[in-house]
């Protein structure tokens, strides 16, 4: 793009204005005019946490892009009993800067308003002392569960559900304590049926429908 040239400016916080180039001449400047501000669209209507074990670096960069794309309002790192990726001292919050980079560059190629926000990364410990008092739907995806799946949570609830906490786990899975943990911070376990997924194509698919029946994967609810 070139002087003259007009493109939409975000600030993050939900705020977006049509720009004009001024002049592109510059190193690694941009000057730019702000011609006028746009609509501010309606809010979401469903808040979602996804709650992620830690995963390999490609596996974990895709489950941010791709949530960020979703819509997800915020994405929780975490390591638990059976996480194999470790990060010590700098390498979270560098990580962590690195994963926010990635779903700010998602949120503007789908023009998204905000991009999720990512936390520094917890302990599984943590993660249930932050949602032990929350009244939001929590789900669990674990494999092994054999009386409740997904699609019988999804399909028979309103669609007056407004927040949703999913929590996927590492490659291993959850240990029994794990779950059992999880259980008393009020997630309810869940299965996706007979195939066995990745841990990063679960939390993807586990978004989109959760979008797609409560969100706005719909013309009348689109941001």
């Amino acid at each position: 793009m070139g002087k003259g040239e007009s493109f939409v400016l975000m600030d993050g916080k939900g705020n977006r204005f049509e720009a004009e180039i001024v002049d592109s001449s510059r190193k690694r400047e941009l000057v730019v005019r702000l011609k006028r501000p746009l609509p501010v669209p309606p809010p979401p209507s469903i808040q979602i946490s996804l709650c992620q074990a830690l995963l390999k670096s490609s596996a974990m960069d895709l489950i941010i892009e791709k949530a960020s794309e979703l819509g997800v309002k915020e994405i929780i790192p975490f390591s638990s009993e059976r996480t194999v990726v470790k990060l010590d001292g700098d390498r979270a919050p560098n990580k962590t800067r690195r994963w926010r980079q990635i779903a700010q560059s998602a949120a503007k190629q789908s023009g998204r308003t905000k991009a999720s926000e990512i936390a520094l990364p917890v302990s599984f410990r943590e993660l249930m002392g932050k949602w032990r008092c929350d009244d939001g739907m929590k789900l669990a995806l674990w494999e092994k569960e054999e009386s409740s799946d997904l699609k019988k949570i999804l399909r028979p609830f309103p669609s007056s559900v407004d927040r949703f906490i999913g929590m996927v786990g590492p490659e291993g899975g959850f240990s029994a304590e794990e779950l059992n943990m999880a259980r008393e911070a009020g997630f309810k376990p869940v299965s996706m049926g007979r195939s066995i997924l990745r841990s990063e194509t679960a939390a993807i698919i586990l978004v989109a429908l959760v979008q797609y029946e409560w969100g706005d994967l719909g013309i009348s609810g689109l941001i």
